[in-house]
């Protein structure tokens, strides 16, 4: 199992231990403390995939963007790499996994069908009177699962939130289809969200959702492997990201000119640079790691966060716009501060 070493240049501000469901102050706000990212061992080059494809590592590049992805071995558990993601996620906050009020933990591809991943996820960091739901909405569902987050704790129902994306989409893929084998990846990413006396916190997130689209991108019971239709998928994809975002600032009464760093769900490099461009963002604001993590769904921007962290892209109070979009068709977008040092609320 790999792990993502974050930049220590800048340490996040430590909180003191919450009460249990305290009761917040009228200016409380939810705000991400900590993140986390564990990858699988196993690497998977585009040069693993060729003969069996019939293509090329330069086809591969020139479509996605993606040179390598990692896939769990056999016998292993995606429950173990989230579980991983959470440890790293609560040390960096300076939290432990007795104060977590709630793990809610989003993904497509769990290890049973039930029970669901959250529960063995808090069984396995020991976060033993914790809350835990699994989400299912595709590549959208960690910022439906921070709403949900930042709902919890600004109305004082939970003081502490885990919010986890894990992904082990090489169970779903079809391995012999062109189109698709080479575009996903497995792993997890984790985020630590408390409350605060902060000025944006976590701030408005816009989520949308349209079922007319559903035959676009879509995994069968008896038959569960993922199709796509790509260039519609990317069409929407783009339409959808660039919307939200837009709508987002402006419930924040803000300004693309205010983002430092654009975090989307890293599907692949040729809709992060077309929704960028739209969006009238420069590239050295645009999160890119999708070339060596490949398509993570729902596990893709809290990965891209600790990346970018890590690569010193991302300092406290930096402002970041967050988008995903994925099949259902669901999607959103959020404006969010980066580690915001402010007093943290007990």
């Amino acid at each position: 199992m790999t792990t993502i070493e974050l930049n220590t240049d800048a340490p996040p501000a430590a909180a003191p231990a919450p009460a249990r469901r305290a009761v917040p102050s009228r200016t409380v706000r939810a705000g991400l403390f900590g993140v986390g990212a564990a990858l699988p061992d196993r690497v998977v080059t585009n040069a693993d995939l060729v003969t069996r494809l019939n293509t090329d590592e330069a086809w591969i590049v020139r479509r996605t963007g993606i040179r390598e992805r990692r896939m769990l071995a056999e016998g292993e558990q995606l429950a173990d790499l989230a579980a991983r993601s959470c440890e790293l996620a609560l040390a960096d906050a300076g939290r432990t996994a007795a104060e977590v009020d709630a793990l809610i933990v989003s993904t497509i591809s769990p290890d049973r069908l039930t029970p669901g991943l959250a529960p063995y996820v808090a069984e396995l960091i020991g976060a033993h009177r914790a809350s835990t739901t699994d989400l299912n909405a595709a590549c959208a569902g960690f910022l439906n699962a921070l709403e949900q987050a930042a709902a919890l704790v600004e109305s004082g129902r939970a003081s502490v939130v885990v919010v986890c994306g894990a992904e082990a989409l090489s169970r779903i893929t079809d391995h012999d289809d062109r189109s698709t084998a080479v575009l996903f990846g497995d792993g997890a990413g984790a985020v630590v969200v408390a409350g605060g006396e902060l000025e944006l916190g976590i701030g408005p997130v816009v989520l949308g959702a349209d079922a007319a689209h559903a035959d676009l991108l879509y995994a069968e019971r008896d038959d569960p492997k993922l199709r796509m239709e790509g260039r519609e998928v990317y069409r929407h994809a783009v339409r959808r990201m660039v919307a939200a975002t837009r709508e987002a600032l402006r419930r924040a009464d803000a300004s693309i000119a205010d983002v430092d760093l654009f975090v989307a769900h890293q599907a692949n490099a040729r809709i992060l640079e077309a929704a960028a461009a739209e969006l009238g963002l420069a590239r050295d604001r645009l999160a890119m790691y999708v070339d060596r993590t490949a398509n993570t769904s729902s596990a893709s921007i809290p990965l891209a966060l600790a990346h970018a962290e890590r690569d010193g892209l991302l300092r406290p109070g930096a402002t970041v716009a967050l988008a995903a979009f994925g099949a259902g068709f669901v999607w959103g977008a959020a404006l969010v501060a980066w580690k915001e040092r402010a007093h943290v609320c007990a």
